[in-house]
């Protein structure tokens, strides 16, 4: 593996990160305060970001965005993850690269108006009695001549709320499952029969909707299928496990890092007994483990990513990223709060927000059982090679 990063990617997210810090840090205790971004800025920092090339960065030059790899876009990934999801969401693009297996007319009604951020999409997979294990879900659609029908519930769905479609994971073959019998369908906002029952409110990630969907004899035209019909778990899979290596991953060792410099920089300013805190040692044991930590997952997560632009199915990889990444932040949130000791548990500083969101990282995608699960099984059937 090549741990040289080119001068050009050097540049790229060099930018990217500053962006992150002038113009959209600076958004975030309002938007955890109202509970939205205000808009108005919003507008200008998007428009902004967007004039950058830095909207939709994951997606292929062929439909508009910046073609990166999955190596750099990890990269990418860790200076977005300076700040909050929401912003990332509205300012930089929440675009999945399945999107781009629409075909036809549904590239131009879908793919490149989402890519150009003129629609939002949302994706629904999870349900009341499906988290981790996707394979389980019961909504389900069946065709009536040249529509679909789709009834069901979706439940902790990302930007539900205000997304202008919805790809929407249904069983159509009961008999298949898993494996051939899940379809993924486009829903338009404002279908007859498709319902927004509510936001759920959250512990963390205030600034964007975590909406209950509703399916009720919603009918869905024939062609409005994501891929292939009977491929759609196959698909969603796999962006999942994009979101877990680059979302999840890279993210939590931006935000990670944040919190180390925050930590770094009251060490040595913060004084108790007549020197720094950082003199003693238990402070910088924490600081210690919090670098070494961060170290490591960076290099898991650039190692994985490296694997998956050499053609390569390092599933086990991710999930171990998955874990990784999710538990380390939360270690290292924490570890932040206790070196600033009551100030770090007023809302005076983003450390307590951080720790909030970073505790469901640990939950969507998979839980960090799950995965342990899947590695274990693994090692266990084949061991394993590093």
């Amino acid at each position: 593996m090549e741990f040289a990063i080119s001068e050009e990617m050097k540049m790229v997210t060099d930018a990217v990160g500053r962006f992150v810090r002038e113009k959209v840090q600076p958004l975030e205790q309002a938007t955890e305060d109202a509970a939205q971004i205000p808009p108005a800025q919003l507008a200008a920092v998007r428009a902004e970001a967007q004039e950058l090339g830095f909207y939709a960065m994951n997606m292929s030059e062929e439909v508009g965005g910046a073609g990166l790899g999955v190596m750099d876009m990890c990269l990418v990934e860790e200076q977005l993850g300076q700040t909050s999801d929401a912003l990332i969401r509205r300012v930089f693009g929440q675009v999945y690269p399945m999107l781009e297996q629409f075909k036809g007319d549904l590239r131009d009604t879908y793919l490149y108006p989402t890519v150009r951020g003129e629609k939002i999409c949302a994706m629904a997979i999870t349900e009341p009695g499906a988290g981790s294990d996707a394979a389980a879900i019961k909504t389900n659609a069946r065709l009536d001549g040249d529509e679909w029908v789709l009834n069901g519930t979706k439940h902790f769905i990302s930007d539900g709320d205000i997304a202008d479609y919805v790809i929407v994971m249904a069983v159509t073959d009961a008999e298949k499952g898993a494996r051939g019998g899940i379809t993924l369908l486009i829903v338009d906002k404002g279908t007859p029969g498709f319902q927004v029952a509510r936001n759920q409110p959250m512990m963390g990630h205030r600034g964007y909707g975590h909406a209950e969907l509703f399916f009720d004899n919603v009918r869905v035209p024939k062609g409005n299928v994501l891929g292939e019909v009977g491929n759609g778990f196959k698909v969603m899979m796999a962006n999942v496990g994009g979101i877990r290596l680059g979302h999840i991953g890279a993210r939590a060792v931006g935000m990670a890092q944040r919190v180390l410099e925050m930590m770094r920089e009251h060490a040595a300013t913060r004084k108790q007994f007549g020197q720094p805190i950082g003199d003693f040692q238990m402070v910088q044991q924490m600081i210690a483990d919090s670098a070494m930590e961060i170290f490591a997952t960076r290099m898991m997560v650039l190692n994985t990513a490296w694997e998956v632009d050499q053609g390569m199915d390092p599933r086990d990889k991710v999930s171990m990223v998955k874990v990784q990444a999710s538990e380390m932040l939360g270690r290292v949130a924490d570890r932040g709060i206790q070196v600033f000791g009551g100030y770090g548990f007023t809302k005076e500083l983003p450390l307590e927000r951080i720790y909030r969101d970073a505790r469901v990282t640990r939950i969507y995608d998979g839980t960090s059982e799950v995965h342990r699960m899947l590695i274990a099984r693994s090692v266990i059937k084949r061991g394993l090679t590093l």
